[in-house]
């Protein structure tokens, strides 16, 4: 077994983004600087649709990917290039901004919304790329158990368990 050491401690804090959205910034522009690829992190966990209803209406993005992962709940997301659809508990939707994109995302009135979003910085010479979408649904997304509960494989790699493997741009280490 191998240990790291924890050079800083993160907490997050409460806000309110998009169109009244309550979450919980986890990693943001004050972390950036240690963290890059990553740029954001928030989570989200209500039972109180006035909580989330209002949603992320239309907005744009570009240079980055954004990863949101649904525990329970239902978002619908659309953008400027006619792609649509709708992620539902145990699924994912990632999105490559590219050279830049109008989306919306817009929560469901469900018994409970929970999850989180991520963003993942691209490498400059990726800045520019075709923006795309990947749903990753729910038969798609690797379980594996560990003694402490249970892991959910997106991507990447766990113990030699692959997870989805999609189109999307891979990480060069070449960032701005």
């Amino acid at each position: 077994m191998s240990f790291r050491n924890v050079i800083k401690l993160i907490k997050g804090q409460f806000t309110v983004d998009g169109a009244g959205v309550k979450l919980i910034r986890v990693l943001g522009r004050n972390d950036v600087k240690d963290i890059d690829p990553f740029l954001m992190l928030d989570a989200f966990d209500s039972d109180n649709p006035e909580d989330y209803i209002q949603g992320f209406p239309m907005h744009p993005h570009r240079g980055i990917e954004t990863i949101t992962y649904l525990i329970d709940g239902q978002i619908n997301h659309k953008d400027s290039l006619g792609n649509n659809g709708t992620i539902k508990k145990g699924e994912a939707q990632w999105m490559s901004a590219g050279s830049g994109i109008m989306h919306e995302e817009m929560p469901q009135e469900t018994d409970r919304l929970y999850g989180l979003q991520i963003w993942l910085n691209l490498p400059r010479k990726d800045k520019m790329s075709d923006p795309t979408y990947f749903d990753i649904n729910s038969s798609m997304i690797k379980e594996v158990g560990i003694p402490q509960g249970k892991i959910n494989i997106i991507s990447g790699n766990y113990n030699g368990i692959e997870g989805v493997k999609s189109n999307h741009l891979q990480v060069s280490g070449d960032y701005p």
